[in-house]
């Protein structure tokens, strides 16, 4: 499968909550097994005003980082996380988001990917791990 038909395919797949924080599939390269969402985040999903609160930077990461498991193979129908570790590092604030997914290692059963997200002005402001649970049809 090629880029516009896996980001077609993101796109119209993307469960309720993707929806709801905006999320908008730019990009999924299978040749290097990533995946870079872009979201707008809006004040509904923040605490202190404009800070994202954390599950949903962990969210955001996180499918960008399992999605861009789902570019390795065609065969692979879910991604279920064993292990995910964030690391904030800056404050996330609400506002146009852009999250990168990568495949570090992948095996059969077994993925382990890394996840940064980016604020509109190219901040890194956190950054995710996971180590995943591949299932295979």
């Amino acid at each position: 499968m090629d880029e516009k038909e896996l980001v077609e395919r993101f796109q119209s797949n993307a469960p309720g909550f993707l929806h709801m924080l905006g999320a908008r599939f730019a990009s999924a390269q299978p040749a290097g097994g990533t995946c870079t969402i872009e979201f707008d985040v809006s004040l509904d999903f923040c605490h202190s005003v404009d800070v994202v609160q954390g599950g949903f930077v962990t969210a955001m990461l996180d499918a960008a980082m399992t999605h861009a498991a789902f570019t390795m193979a065609e065969d692979v129908v879910n991604i279920s996380s064993l292990e995910i570790k964030t690391t904030y590092l800056e404050p996330t604030r609400a506002g146009r988001l852009r999250a990168e997914g990568c495949v570090i290692k992948s095996g059969y059963k077994i993925a382990f990917m890394e996840g940064r997200l980016y604020n509109a002005q190219g901040l890194l402001t956190a950054t995710g791990s996971t180590v995943a649970k591949v299932i295979r049809s």
